[in-house]
């Protein structure tokens, strides 16, 4: 058995790993690359080790950076299955034919702005390769040993971070791989906790958050905060989201804290018809979920749902108190960038970061304190009050993986510390090897690893 690392090595994009058992290839996520430019010029680059091609493809959850290069592998020439969990396929139809409709879209504006390099600007993949690629998702629920290829089975447990998300263990010959996909917290406002770890010999384990600890601080009060003192300045609180996972917790906080009078009834707006699909899809799964009826309908009453490029563009010619939550989440694309563009400049206004910034991106450049952005090829100064608001990840933090590690069955053989920036990766690998006494190692990228 050989575990290949193809990708989220070094930074917390384009989750991809290689699995070799006998005769069978099976591919554990087919992530896009983000942020910085030499690592989305990977999503360009033809797939390493695709030639022999692979007997199956598994996805741990719908985040682009773990399935967004799906469309290309399939028009590529993958036509095997995808295996994922039901509340997965149903997030890749909505993310997957957006994240091509997205790309045509910039790559039609580049055209007409004139700014790009290439002539003329071509999209990575359109949303028809998109949606072809989704007739090949094979659902299969938690729990429930699935043959996958010959002599490989898989099984799915519960990981917490996204509606339908999940950790993967691949058995093959007496062995087994678990691949710990991004990891949730206990105490997630919305969705369960991550299922204790399966029993493996292996473990591939997230480290997105691997150096660092979340803020004690209840993120309710936070959030509350930064609203009512924008509010009182008569400004827009922007808040780049994610529009699976991130966007349905900040309807139920802005729910709960409206309801309780820790803010003012300002006017809120859900930029991304992506996100109000997303929350529609999250209400038909309550096993995953926390939410009580009287919630679950609360989160969307007071909530003006924008789906027409007309109603997002009339959004910007409002002026404050408002809350505009747009996509995406570290301000790569989408419309949150038009909102960027007209609210960034007035110093009234609110940038509201709200998850993980990748390096590179646009959020890490506003954390990091830029005092302009380049957006649609022109820079856009920066004078609104810029909050990180570290309270509202999704994603484990370095204890919290930790203890998640503690409730393996056995001690694994050995942990391959991924999906974290190279600071990140190193501090767990660090704390696992002194902590737990585990022998562990954060791979190189392409590096091959043979599973004895």
């Amino acid at each position: 058995m050989e575990l290949e690392f193809l990708g989220a090595t070094g930074t917390v994009t384009g989750s991809r790993y290689l699995l070799r058992a006998g005769g069978a290839r099976v591919l554990v996520d087919c992530g896009l690359f983000q942020g910085l430019k030499h690592l989305r010029l990977r999503n360009r680059a033809p797939f390493p080790a695709a030639d022999a091609g692979f007997d199956a493809v598994v996805l741990t959850h719908a985040h682009l950076d773990h399935s967004g290069y799906l469309p290309l592998l399939a028009r590529n020439g993958y036509a095997g299955p995808v295996y994922c969990t039901p509340a997965t396929a149903e997030l890749c139809g909505i993310l997957l034919p957006d994240s091509g409709h997205l790309q045509e879209e910039e790559a039609a504006y580049a055209n007409r702005r004139g700014y790009s390099r290439h002539h003329p600007a071509l999209p990575l993949y359109t949303r028809t390769d998109a949606e072809r690629s989704l007739e090949l998702l094979r659902p299969v629920p938690f729990e429930v040993d699935t043959p996958v290829a010959p002599g490989v089975t898989l099984r799915f447990s519960r990981a917490g971070h996204i509606l339908g998300a999940a950790s993967a263990r691949l058995s093959a010959a007496g062995r087994a791989v678990l691949f710990s996909g991004d990891l949730g917290r206990p105490n997630d406002p919305v969705l369960l906790p991550p299922a204790p770890p399966q029993a493996a010999d292996y473990v591939v384990v997230e480290s997105t958050y691997g150096d660092r600890r979340h803020p004690t601080e209840d993120p309710r009060l936070a959030l509350a905060a930064v609203i009512r003192r924008t509010a009182a300045r008569g400004g827009v609180v922007v808040i780049p989201s994610f529009a699976v996972g991130r966007a349905q917790t900040l309807l139920v906080l802005l729910s709960e804290l409206r309801s309780e009078g820790a803010i003012p009834p300002v006017p809120v707006f859900l930029d991304s018809p992506m996100a109000a699909d997303a929350t529609r899809i999250l209400l038909r799964y309550p096993e995953e979920h926390r939410l009580r009826p009287p919630e679950r309908a609360a989160a969307t009453d007071s909530v003006t749902i924008v789906r027409d490029v007309e109603g997002s563009k009339a959004i910007d010619r409002r002026r404050g108190p408002m809350i505009v939550i747009s996509a995406s989440g570290m301000a790569t694309g989408g419309r949150v960038l038009f909102h960027l563009e007209r609210f960034a400049p007035e110093p009234r206004n609110t940038i509201l970061l709200v998850g993980y910034q990748a390096a590179g991106t646009r959020g890490e450049a506003l954390q990091a304190g830029a005092r302009e952005l380049k957006m649609h090829g022109a820079y856009v100064p920066v004078r609104a009050e810029v909050v990180m608001l570290e309270g509202l990840s999704a994603h484990a933090d370095a204890d919290e993986i930790l203890a998640w590690l503690r409730r393996a069955p056995a001690p694994p053989r050995r942990v391959f510390v991924t999906h974290g920036e190279p600071a990140a990766a190193e501090a767990l690998r660090r704390r696992i090897a002194e902590e737990l006494r585990w022998p562990a190692s954060v791979p190189r990228d392409g590096e091959t690893v043979r599973l004895a």
